[in-house]
């Protein structure tokens, strides 16, 4: 666009029809006018363009700012997914619900409960201590206390037997559960509304190949009265712990008692001669993993969870043999391990599903087989739900509440222990930000005695990764260098917490 001026010159100078002559110092003079006039428009465009290129860069800036700090926020800008769309077979999904629909992830969608051992009647007095607890103003906080007083509050009351191992916990003497019963919160989960039984055990075996523990021992622990040959009992060893307990050479899964045995007909009970890891691997095969304690209990309590409805037994307070045989397979009248009188009408191990379900729909929550849990330690894993040798008042064996539990060795098989499986819901995916591969150049190390945080050396990593310095202590041919930036690369965080108990 052509100056105000150019056009102003153009209007005055003379045509040849015009025949006025001016001089020509003013014809001179206007064209340095119109000259200067030039200069400070173009001068004006030229800032004009810079102006415009610079707020473009700094609106570019500013958008690859605001990028970062969204990517610096992560995924906590990406929405969880909705817990109502995700359903699995054979699985049924714990948590907190509303009338119609489950909970998203964005509110608190765990379950609080009491946990612990059904016998202990502390629990009727947990309600009332939380309400005295928050609800009233402790006149004795602003008192000065005594150093006694404060240890005592930090490590509690001194054992007089020593310090406990640690994960140690008080258990009742007629279930085994946790004494005295607390208040826990479990995250929502999915759980099997039954045992794994030994067809969908086999499928695993036949997929993978796998080998049992109790194959690679050549030995498993069977009930006495369930050994063909009674007269070569004294001959077999016994668990030293439980003596009406033998090991069979040749037991396993698939011949329960021995050889000559045979799980045929029955292939919808569950699977037993299973040791810890046996169960995690089969877990891990179907993209699942075993439950924690929380978690089992959870479900089995069935939203039984205050302390005013609380019952001792999956059917309620009744300890009665006639009323348990309707829910559970469990031990009846007779004496043991000789005289089981069946009133369940199994001696052993029954089909999965055959008694009715809890209220939230899981099967065999008490009774049939113990089931392996997550966690605790190698030499004392945890199980849980008793088992069909366990009685109701625990006369025999361990009492068949809702805190029935008991620890064993990882690598125990025995004709009376089975697992189900768990899986956490899906979340958000997370990101974390690597400086460098650490697949190629390996892990950070420790900074040494220089103050320099180098990489562990791997093979030629000096080649293509340099150590950035500080400025100071770069002479002058180190600056000369080229030395390549390190990106961050986005990397999905791999999710290390399937549950806040474990």
């Amino acid at each position: 666009m052509a100056p105000p001026l150019l056009i102003l010159l153009a209007s005055l100078l003379p045509t040849r029809s015009s025949s006025s002559r001016k001089p020509l110092v003013w014809y001179l003079g206007l064209l340095v006018l119109v000259a200067s006039n030039a200069q400070i428009w173009v001068s004006a465009e030229t800032s004009s363009t810079q102006s415009q290129s610079i707020q473009q860069q700094q609106q570019q800036q500013q958008q690859i700012v605001e990028e970062e700090e969204q990517v610096e926020l992560g995924s906590a800008l990406d929405p969880h997914p909705d817990p109502n769309e995700e359903d699995y077979p054979g699985m049924i999904y714990v948590g907190a619900t509303n009338e119609t629909h489950r909970i998203t992830h964005d509110q608190p969608n765990g379950i609080k409960y009491i946990f612990g051992t059904s016998f202990d009647e502390s629990h009727k007095l947990i309600e009332e201590k939380d309400l005295l607890l928050h609800n009233h103003h402790n006149h004795d906080h602003d008192m000065p206390k005594s150093r006694e007083e404060i240890m005592r509050e930090r490590h509690g009351q001194v054992n007089p037997d020593g310090p406990k191992p640690f994960g140690h916990v008080d258990t009742h003497e007629l279930d085994g559960g946790v004494t005295p019963p607390k208040v826990v919160h479990v995250d929502p989960f999915f759980l099997d509304e039954a045992l794994v039984t030994n067809k969908e055990f086999g499928v695993f075996v036949r997929s993978v190949y796998y080998k049992t523990e109790a194959e690679h021992y050549g030995w498993s622990f069977v009930l006495s009265s369930f050994l063909p040959n009674a007269e070569e009992l004294h001959r077999m060893e016994k668990d030293p712990e439980a003596e009406h307990w033998v090991a069979v050479n040749g037991a396993y899964w698939r011949e329960p008692e021995g050889p000559g045995s045979s799980y045929k007909f029955r292939e919808n009970h569950p699977v037993v001669h299973v040791s810890h890891r046996d169960a995690a691997e089969y877990c891990k095969w179907k993209g699942k993993r075993l439950p924690g304690e929380w978690e089992w209990e959870a479900a089995a309590r069935a939203g039984h969870y205050g302390p005013q409805n609380r019952t001792l037994y999956v059917w309620g307070e009744e300890d009665d043999v006639e009323v348990a045989k309707r829910y559970a397979n469990l031990w009846g009248k007779g004496e043991f391990p000789w005289e089981n009188l069946a009133e369940d009408g199994w001696r052993g191990t029954s089909p999965v599903k055959h008694y009715p379900p809890n209220p939230f729909g899981f099967y065999d929550m008490t009774g049939n087989v113990w089931e392996w849990m997550r966690g605790g330690k190698h030499k004392a894993r945890i199980v849980r739900g008793a088992s069909y040798v366990d009685s109701l008042d625990g006369s025999v064996n361990h009492a068949a509440t809702l805190g029935a539990r008991a620890n064993l060795h990882g690598t125990t098989t025995t004709g009376n222990i089975g697992f189900r499986c768990a899986k956490a819901p899906k979340r958000r995916t997370e990101y974390h930000y690597k400086a460098h591969d650490e697949s190629v150049h390996g892990q950070l190390a420790i900074e040494d005695e220089f103050g320099k945080q180098h990489v562990v050396p791997t093979r030629d990593w000096e080649e293509d990764y340099i150590v950035m310095e500080d400025e100071n202590d770069q002479d002058e041919f180190e600056q000369e260098m080229e030395k390549p930036k390190i990106k961050k690369r986005k990397v999905v965080l791999p999710r290390t917490r399937r549950s806040n108990e474990l």
